[in-house]
């Protein structure tokens, strides 16, 4: 039987718990996917450290649309839905109005992060006139890039940046480059079966993705590479699908429609992609790239932001890094594996011996269970 002390006590942790749900966080990324991706380990951080109920993220939505349900983000915004150009104005000519939109778009938070904008900046010091329009609440700028003399990951970068400005005594802690930070709806494996069965690929064998692509063109291991490791793991019985995203397909003309493929593919690369026995899948929206890479056993890639994404669902991951530096940028998940290149010619030129190298860590995929 329940006393008035225990009837008291369960109303007080509902009392706190609500407290904590009312509480809210928010992070302006304006990056692409991968950068997004690698901001999860702070927002999840900041919801474990500072009591928060939820953390939002305003960015460009083909980018942070998949992550509420997947990951530790409750929400997105558009960051073209709110006037934030408004805030590059010189801070002494600044003002607003009583019930101004920009006002209104932060007045329902209690801490704001900002990667748009510099520390010290005409934008960090509009941003904060806007917020205390309408409440009290901490905001924090933080840089994208790290010093020179900077020892560690990107995502301990950030972290550092945020407990150095919060003024909070929180106990530094280094990310933990295993954890899997985006998860898999059961909608998003239907999803990517679907697709498969689209292009007709064999379910009774395993399924390694390729993304050969990234944004930077010297970032991309010569395609050649791909498809000789492609052609490999096709004769010993796996599956091969490449993903193909619109820089690439900008790369290679002209277009053409082939059977079996899902969109227009440049032709020259159709034919290669064929001939290494391997099937492709092109211009997908981010949600069927998260079902496609959720039925993947494997995957290979370079340093970019779809290789992020399939790190962050825990895919067996390999990470072929040219002039980019892994220890700063290697992606977080519980299976990765980065090759580094130092070659000149990493996006000119074929590279036997680091092929092999990839196929080595892919080698035992055929005699695992299913996924």
């Amino acid at each position: 039987m329940q006393t008035n002390d225990d009837i008291l006590s369960l109303l007080q942790e509902k009392e706190a718990e609500a407290a904590r749900l009312g509480r809210r966080g928010v992070i302006l990324q304006p990056g692409a996917i991968g950068d997004c991706i690698l901001t999860l380990p702070l927002a999840k951080f900041m919801k474990e450290h500072l009591g928060l109920g939820t953390i939002d993220m305003i960015g460009h939505t083909e980018y942070i649309g998949i992550l509420p349900g997947r990951s530790c983000i409750d929400a997105i915004r558009s960051i073209d839905s709110i006037d934030l150009h408004r805030l590059f104005a010189e801070s002494r000519t600044f003002d607003l109005a009583d019930g101004d939109s920009l006002i209104n778009a932060f007045a329902d938070y209690c801490w704001i992060v900002t990667f748009l904008g510099e520390p010290d900046s005409d934008f960090e010091q509009n941003l904060i006139f806007t917020v205390n329009c309408s409440h009290s609440a901490e905001v924090i700028t933080l840089s994208t890039k790290p010093p020179k003399q900077f020892a560690g990951h990107l995502t301990d970068f950030y972290s550092q940046q945020f407990i150095g400005q919060s003024g909070l005594s929180l106990r530094r802690r280094q990310i933990r480059l295993g954890d899997c930070l985006i998860k898999a709806t059961k909608s998003d494996v239907n999803r990517g079966r679907e697709l498969l069965r689209e292009i007709s690929v064999d379910f009774g064998e395993k399924l390694v993705v390729i993304a050969p692509g990234s944004g930077g063109v010297g970032k991309c291991w010569h395609l050649d590479n791909f498809l000789a490791v492609a052609e490999e793991l096709t004769l010993r019985g796996i599956e091969v699908v490449f993903l193909l995203g619109p820089a690439e397909l900008e790369r290679f003309t002209p277009p053409l429609r082939g059977a079996g493929f899902s969109a227009a593919t440049p032709a020259v690369l159709l034919r290669k992609i064929e001939a290494a026995g391997a099937r492709c899948l092109t211009d997908l929206p981010l949600t069927d790239v998260c079902g496609l890479l959720s039925c993947a056993d494997g995957f290979v890639g370079n340093d970019s932001g779809i290789t992020h994404l399939a790190a962050g669902l825990g895919v067996r991951t390999i990470a072929v890094f040219g002039p980019s530096d892994p220890a700063l940028y290697r992606p977080i998940g519980p299976a990765v594996t980065v090759f580094k290149s130092n070659s000149t010619g990493f996006s000119e030129e074929r590279a036997a011996v680091l092929q092999q190298k990839l196929l080595a860590a892919l080698v035992n995929i055929a005699a695992e269970p299913s996924s």
